[in-house]
């Protein structure tokens, strides 16, 4: 009777042992998820297309403003507000306004999601302007010196740290961005794709490197332009 006790005890323990051996094992677990590459920042900064249409008679400040803001809500940022980097005299109405108080503080990125530049002493310094970089808002890229058309010049009416250029005895600013007039005035302008006649640093700036022969479409083309200027959208 004991053998038997034995035996059944035995045969039970293996029995259960077999049982756990052939239970089926659990499925693994699943491999974590990939990391998703990080959003492109936001557009923040192009250069204009086209000119409006009046050569450096821009409509003002405001005018150019509202021309960016444009531009800017066709390519899908018009929620944020725009300023065009343009420096002004004083007029009697108001006081001489610099470029750089104009556009906020930084960071700016071009229509593929590239840095131009972290903040306003970036910008004013080692920034990453150039040919590659300063797109419209379309993010195409604007031929330069070189091309078949060079429209390198870029209006600003600025000094190399963004304030109002005086620069000669006709004026830096075409009449604060109002005329158009052909031989008459002039605008400062600066080299997107930082390339001039020799290697100084005037023929390599992006923001002020020489005047134009007047404020028409035709004065402003024949030193290598089109009328085009810079927006940045106001940043903290």
């Amino acid at each position: 009777m004991r053998h038997r006790s034995k035996f059944a005890t035995f045969a039970l323990g293996t029995l259960i042992l077999l049982g756990a051996g052939c239970a089926p094992a659990a499925p693994p677990s699943p491999p974590p998820p990939a990391p998703q590459a990080a959003a492109p920042a936001r557009m923040t900064f192009f250069v204009t297309s086209a000119n409006p249409g009046k050569g450096a008679d821009l409509g003002g400040l405001a005018g150019a403003d509202a021309y960016c803001q444009t531009l800017a809500a066709q390519a899908g940022a018009g929620d944020l507000t725009w300023r065009a980097y343009l420096s002004a005299a004083a007029d009697g109405v108001q006081p001489a306004v610099d470029a750089r108080d104009r556009i906020g503080q930084g960071p700016w990125h071009n229509a593929k999601g590239v840095l131009i530049a972290s903040s306003l002493a970036d910008l004013h310094g080692q920034n990453n302007i150039n040919k590659q970089t300063a797109l419209t808002e379309a993010g195409a890229a604007i031929m330069g010196r070189g091309d078949a058309t060079n429209l390198h010049d870029i209006l600003t009416g600025s000094t190399p740290e963004g304030t109002l250029s005086a620069t000669g005895t006709a004026g830096t600013t075409c009449s604060n961005w109002t005329s158009s007039a052909s031989g008459t005035g002039a605008a400062m302008v600066g080299h997107h794709d930082r390339q001039g006649p020799n290697d100084s640093d005037w023929a390599k700036s992006w923001n002020s490197s020489h005047l134009s022969r007047g404020c028409s479409l035709a004065n402003l083309k024949s030193t290598g332009g089109g009328g085009l200027f810079y927006c940045f959208a106001v940043t903290e």
